[in-house]
């Protein structure tokens, strides 16, 4: 598992340290920076992947993230031209990344070289990793199927492109943790469980997933139960953007194993308040039982799922870390992070202006 990271020089993190554990939630007003710790692990993994991390450079332009050229990346107030990531493992001694400046280029080159062992047993370089963009699938007729992606690179894609092909695949498969299972679900599949999990955002919701062979498509419907009956399929686009695009959030959660690390973008989009809290529990569960979370969001519904899971002791105060980026007094160009922390009973000690206040001071110029 990832303990800490320090990310020197880059973009609005001029010098940031980040003390990690299983579920890290990020948070901050647009253009604060709260993005930059996540593309910072997604560019050491696209790096690695185009096996440029060490023996060229890092590598700014690829499927993870495309963040333009060194000119875009170097921190305005940089002191010299080397952009630097920490990075601290368990029972690993710490690994300093060093990238040298060049303004014009997508490839950053590699400064001085530290050897790192083993590096595909990192969740961070190998297949127990997942990705998902803010910029997920959306409702549509047909999904695309890939063997190579669900099978070889154990992925549904860093948009969830390969959702529907994945559960049409493994819907029969059992959850590799069993404490995931919803307390309502019959068996422990994948497709029980996603239905249930599913279910508390729209409320008796079944999943079908289709694999046409011969097109290399696969349909997604979606079904309701009516008391003891069941509605007609309905297509993706006739039930609202909320299920479709929350799908691969599930999924990603529900097939994941301990030791796996998931990086997910703003999985409350489009949900309702519930939904968003019910993400929050499901997050917490996975946490708790051996899985790596970074997750960006705004949701003071999915951060007050975290907290009930807390004091309801889901999860342990200590196995989850808020992170709360916000601008430093002393420069526009510089991001501060605020690391407010949570006590048993989902308590915390520190409310930075706009960590999730802006209901509270509505309702306050409301009475």
């Amino acid at each position: 598992m990832l303990r800490f990271i320090r990310v020197q020089r880059f973009k609005a993190l001029n010098d940031a340290t980040f003390p990690l554990s299983f579920l890290n939630l990020f948070s901050g007003l647009n253009g604060m920076g709260k993005s930059s710790l996540i593309q910072t692990l997604l560019l050491l993994r696209q790096s690695q992947e185009k096996n440029t991390l060490l023996n060229k450079g890092l590598l700014l332009k690829g499927d993870y993230v495309s963040v333009g050229t060194g000119q875009d990346i170097l921190s305005e107030n940089a002191e010299k031209e080397t952009i630097e990531f920490t990075i601290v493992w368990d029972e690993r001694p710490p690994v300093n990344f060093i990238f040298n400046y060049s303004s014009k280029s997508d490839l950053q080159p590699l400064g001085e070289k530290e050897p790192i062992e083993d590096i595909q047993s990192l969740s961070l370089f190998n297949q127990n990793f997942q990705y998902l963009s803010a910029d997920r699938i959306s409702p549509k007729a047909a999904y695309e199927a890939s063997d190579y992606y669900i099978k070889d690179l154990n992925s549904i894609g860093n948009h969830g492109e390969y959702t529907a092909h994945y559960i049409a695949e493994y819907g029969l498969k059992a959850l590799p943790i069993k404490g995931l299972k919803h307390s309502k679900a019959a068996s422990l599949s994948l497709l029980d469980n996603l239905d249930k999990w599913m279910s508390e955002i729209s409320p008796g919701i079944r999943i079908h997933a289709q694999l046409h062979q011969a097109m290399n498509t696969v349909a997604l419907s979606y079904a309701f139960e009516q008391g003891k009956d069941m509605t007609a399929d309905f297509k993706p686009q006739n039930v609202g953007f909320g299920l479709t695009f929350a799908l691969p959030v599930l999924v990603s959660i529900l097939r994941a194993k301990p030791g796996d690390m998931l990086i997910i973008e703003n999985p409350e989009a489009h949900l309702h308040p519930g939904g968003q809290s019910a993400l929050g529990r499901l997050c917490s569960i996975a946490a708790n039982n051996g899985v790596q979370l970074f997750i960006e969001t705004h949701s003071d519904h999915f951060l007050n799922g975290i907290r009930v899971a807390v004091k309801e002791k889901v999860i342990a105060n200590h196995d989850v870390k808020l992170f709360y980026l916000e601008r430093s007094t002393t420069s526009v160009h510089e991001a501060l992070v605020v690391c407010p922390e949570i006590d048993e009973q989902g308590r915390l000690n520190v409310w930075p202006q706009g960590f999730f206040d802006e209901g509270d001071r509505l309702l306050e110029k409301l009475l």
